[in-house]
């Protein structure tokens, strides 16, 4: 383990593994390096790139620096790119997907950048997230009740059913998901405005004119694919792929050879809109699946 300080003064820690160019993976909620899927990835990559991995700030070895911003985990990322050497590819899977995408925004050192399913909600294909969804997250929070939390989360942003919600505190992974519970409202303040089932707002992404690859599993339910095709819509240079047979919680072994394609340009498809594959067998909107911690 490595650590590096960001602007506010809070310790990330970090590991490095591999050799050459430099590609950052960001995790979505409830993840950091001892717990999601980005470790298993990071070491498929590290064949070809110098991969890093961190803890997103108030999570496993990382510091916790009140108060919270979306700015703040901006500049997280930023002191990261900082130590890989001024400039790097970037990954983000579900909310740190977004995250990935607001640091583009915010015109970050990235050279490549790679989406999979941010959690966006942009049309009615599934229930939004409440309105007061991230007041209930507080309020919760505020309470010490992180059980509940996580399974407010699990409810109402992942949608998952009631009984596997209930099921899941038996789960030998819940004392780890309740651990970062507290997260949980960060990463309602990155998606915030982007879950409420309508049309992304209009010229949000157009300054992020890098090359960006939007990706999407092939047995994901139809919302997130409407979401990915709006954010592959809404950025000037998106390539669009469909990873057959994957869902959420995406394979490191199928996911692998499309990053190495696409961070050492060797991919095949270039130009917005030409990129985009077909879903074969589209599931409905009802098809949810469970997070297992790789969660939105």
């Amino acid at each position: 383990m490595s650590t590096v300080v960001s602007k506010d003064g809070t310790t990330l820690a970090f590991d490095r593994i591999g050799e050459g160019p430099a590609v950052i993976l960001v995790d979505g909620a409830l993840c950091h390096r001892s717990s999601g899927p980005n470790g298993p990835l990071a070491a498929l990559l590290a064949e070809r790139f110098t991969v890093y991995t961190y803890d997103r700030r108030g999570r496993g070895d990382s510091g916790d620096t009140a108060p919270y911003a979306v700015e703040r985990e901006v500049e997280d990322l930023e002191a990261l790119i900082a130590e890989a050497g001024g400039s790097a590819s970037v990954y983000g899977i579900s909310s740190g997907a977004a995250l990935a995408l607001e640091a583009a925004e915010r015109g970050l050192a990235i050279s490549k950048l790679a989406l999979y399913e941010a959690p966006f909600i942009v049309d009615d294909s599934r229930p939004p997230v409440p309105r007061d969804y991230r007041a209930q997250i507080s309020d919760l929070l505020a309470a010490g009740r992180r059980g509940d939390t996580v399974k407010y989360f699990m409810r109402r942003a992942v949608g998952l059913p009631a009984l596997v919600v209930a099921m899941m505190r038996f789960m030998p992974a819940w004392s780890g998901l309740t651990a970062v519970a507290h997260t949980l409202a960060y990463d309602a303040a990155v998606v915030a405005g982007t879950q409420s089932g309508e049309p992304l707002p209009a010229g949000r992404w157009a300054s992020v004119t890098l090359p960006t690859l939007v990706a999407v599993g092939g047995k994901s339910p139809a919302w997130m694919h409407n979401a990915m095709t709006a954010v592959a819509d809404a950025l000037p240079d998106a390539r669009h792929r469909t990873l057959k047979g994957q869902t959420h919680i995406v394979k490191p072994q199928a996911l692998a050879p499309v990053l190495i394609d696409f961070f050492t340009g060797s991919e095949q498809f270039s130009g917005h809109g030409s990129d985009r594959i077909s879903a074969v067998g589209l599931p409905g909107s009802s098809g949810q699946h469970a997070s297992g911690g790789q969660s939105r």
